[in-house]
């Protein structure tokens, strides 16, 4: 493995390009757009304000800057650098700030949630979306990029619209049976949303794309209910991760349960599990993180009660596969987005990686402390930037022999 020098940073601001050519990063009101591969500098911009959210277009020819505080939205384009916009929502305030996938129209979200504001970037235009619920994950796109899935509350009830991204025409609109919806995702293949309750109620309701009600499951009742849901790749399986600290798995066949993963009984050690704070709000317990490998093969998972464990399982087995122990809570972890290779950060200056093959710990040069906060994949899987407080890097690690090649090099990075 390479390691490239190291790089200003502000508030974990840094993402490839979806093209993987480019690599943005954020310097208080600087935007800085290098080449991926040699880091160069190919465009610099100013902002009128500390840049608090940035997002690539699904082409990579714009990059969007939300600033939250003054409620304004700069975008800036690559191919044209001299061209520039500037979308202010002005009174109504700014809280959320997305792109279409068209990559030609922006979302905002005003300030308690009373609208989203529809802004195209090719006619000037502006539409407006009533109603949307300020909920964990409240507006979800098919990955085609045809339609918007949005979640609604009116009149003290939960309702989904879904919307042609085209022309932005309501297509279909109905009611979910929820007491406080907190979520919703289109599967992968965008033929079914999956929408689920707050903590308070364990209910996940699996809809078709014409608002037919397919399947509705519950695990138990009268209890702390959903914590996490992340899909399979293929869409063929729902995992659901609850505060009772165990993962289900459902079919797509049946939408019925085919297994459910356990996670405190795998862990041994008492010192290193949390006894959560029953007096305080979001008590760290239950499942935190879901990610399937891009294969659907493998999951991994987190426990928050026992936060300095990630837990791999065998999808095609039903099994625990490896149970992978940290000295430290598990920050972030991430999929190589071609392959079964999992990088794990924990905060401190080591990054980790597991495949079936093994794992291994890479020690971060250069001076100082590099404290590893976040991470995110190149889309060739080839590199990695890993993200701390004030600066980044990026890790290059050989692929000439998979996984393997980074493996073969334990003895001189461990």
């Amino acid at each position: 493995m390479n390691f490239s020098e190291v790089f200003k940073l502000s508030s974990l601001l840094c993402k490839f390009s979806p093209d993987g050519k480019y690599l943005a990063s954020c310097v208080q009101y600087r935007l800085v757009v290098r080449d991926a591969n040699t880091l160069q500098i190919r465009q610099l911009y100013t902002c009128l304000d500390q840049i608090q959210h940035i997002e690539w277009s699904a082409d990579s020819l714009f990059i969007l800057c939300a600033l939250y505080k003054r409620g304004l939205v700069q975008v800036w384009s690559l191919e044209q650098p001299e061209w520039h916009c500037k979308i202010d929502e002005g009174s109504a305030g700014l809280v959320a700030s997305c792109w279409s996938p068209d990559g030609r129209h922006i979302l905002n979200t005003t300030e308690f949630h009373l609208r989203i504001t529809v802004w195209s970037l090719c006619t000037k235009s502006v539409s407006y979306i009533k109603y949307p619920k300020a909920c964990q994950q409240g507006i979800t796109f098919t990955r085609d990029g045809r339609y918007l899935a949005l979640a609604e509350r009116r009149d003290c009830k939960d309702y989904v619209s879904i919307l042609v991204c085209s022309d932005w025409q309501l297509l279909r609109h109905f009611d979910t049976d929820t007491q406080d919806l907190a979520g919703i995702e289109w599967a992968p293949n965008g033929c079914v949303l999956a929408a689920w309750d707050s903590c308070l109620e364990y209910k996940i309701l699996l809809y078709s794309l014409d608002g037919r009600l397919l399947s509705t499951f519950c695990a138990y009742e009268w209890s702390l209910g959903i914590k996490s849901v992340a899909w399979s790749p293929s869409s063929q399986f729902l995992a659901v991760g609850s505060y009772d600290g165990k993962v289900r798995i459902l079919n797509h066949v049946t939408w019925k349960m085919i297994t459910e993963f356990g996670h405190p009984a795998t862990i041994n050690n008492p010192k290193i599990t949390l006894k959560p704070a029953p007096d305080r709000a979001n008590p760290r317990i239950g499942i935190g993180a879901l990610a399937f490998s891009p294969d659907s093969c493998f999951l991994a998972t987190r426990s928050d009660s026992v936060p300095t464990a990630v837990w791999i399982w065998d999808i095609q087995k039903l099994r625990l596969l490896a149970a992978l122990e940290q000295l430290s809570a598990v920050r972030c972890f991430q999929w190589d987005p071609r392959q079964a290779r999992l990088a794990i950060c924990t905060g401190g200056s080591k990054v980790y990686l597991w495949s079936p093959a093994g794992c291994v710990s890479v020690q971060v040069p250069g001076e100082g402390d590099f404290q590893v906060l976040s991470l995110c994949w190149h889309l060739s899987g080839d590199s990695l930037a890993l993200l701390s407080k004030d600066h980044f890097c990026l890790c290059f690690l050989e692929t000439e022999q998979g996984v393997g090649t980074a493996f073969g090099q334990r003895g001189d990075h461990t």
